[in-house]
């Protein structure tokens, strides 16, 4: 079963059960060495689903819950091994999304989920990106339309006495300092494996490379000289420039509007034809680090490579 959240669509099943969350992994073509996320209903109950929750942990799901943050914290045993991908630790959140928590508070149990798309593909956003991907491998979609904030949740791990982020996302590293009161690491890799930290992930099927904003255009048009369909992410700065290119996609002011818009401007490149997309990183602050970081692993080494 596939489900809406503010962030993107899920695939999701028991996280109770096992063979359900084997499921899950098979229709992904994910390893299953890579933890999913639990979803829960409420703050309340995530002393259902850990071991322990400590007072940073409860201090940032009181503020932040439901909303885009997931929290890393000490398996409790009601948890699959399975769905934590054998690690003794768990990633736990409350979606913001009313049919997902619709859905969640009618189960009354934890719902694991990773996004609802092949393993390491561009991640949906609406229910046609769902069907377009996994078609008949999902036995139903909950359409909820498009998702708010677009890209995935931000990951803290909170295991331990100094929290860090271990994956940026929808709540910003500002934000989250702001509550604790202290800075916030942010890790490329780290000893707990979460989602979204494959050297290639959230990867179209066109090859992305990332050059400087100045470069943009001129990059672009040299590769579509060359005999490359380009797909070209304009900065905000080249408004209204005409580019040689195959497609053009405007990218926002807003970088909320950016990061909605995100996996479906990789989507629309793919299906307009391009083999090669050129962008930029955007500054990395506030939704930007979450931008900049799926940019990335999007022009990551793919697998073959």
């Amino acid at each position: 079963m596939a489900f809406p959240t503010e962030t993107v669509y899920g695939l999701g099943a028991n996280a109770e059960d096992p063979a359900a969350v084997a499921r899950v992994f098979q229709v992904k073509g994910r390893p299953p060495s890579h933890p999913l996320i639990v979803h829960i209903c409420g703050a309340e109950h995530l002393g259902d689903w850990v071991e322990d929750v400590p007072a940073a942990a409860r201090l940032l799901a009181e503020r932040f819950w439901p909303g885009p943050l997931t929290l890393v914290l000490r398996r409790g045993r009601r948890v699959s091994l399975e769905a934590t991908g054998g690690l003794e630790t768990v990633a736990v959140r409350v979606p913001d999304h009313p049919v997902a928590l619709a859905l969640l508070s009618a189960f009354g149990g934890g719902v694991a989920a990773p996004s609802a798309n092949r393993f390491g593909s561009v991640s949906p956003t609406t229910a046609d990106h769902v069907r377009a991907e996994l078609g008949d491998a999902v036995d139903f979609v909950l359409d909820g339309g498009s998702c708010e904030v677009g890209v995935e949740s931000t990951i803290v791990d909170a295991t331990g006495d100094t929290p860090s982020v271990l994956r940026p996302g929808g709540v910003t590293r500002e934000d989250l300092e702001a509550v604790l009161g202290r800075p916030l690491a942010v890790h490329s890799t780290s000893r707990v494996r979460v989602p979204g930290q494959h050297p290639s992930h959230y990867a179209p099927r066109a090859r992305v490379v990332l050059v400087e904003p100045e470069k943009v255009v001129a990059e672009a048009e040299l590769a579509q000289e060359l005999g490359h369909q380009v797909g070209v992410f304009l900065p905000p700065s080249f408004a209204g420039a005409q580019v040689k290119a195959h497609a053009v996609v405007a990218v926002p002011d807003s970088m909320a509007a950016y990061a909605r818009g995100l996996y479906g401007f990789l989507r629309e490149l793919d299906q307009r034809g391009c083999d090669l997309i050129v962008a930029s990183l955007p500054v990395e602050e506030g939704l930007g680090l979450a931008i900049a970081n799926r940019l990335r692993r999007a022009a990551g080494p793919r697998p073959s490579e």
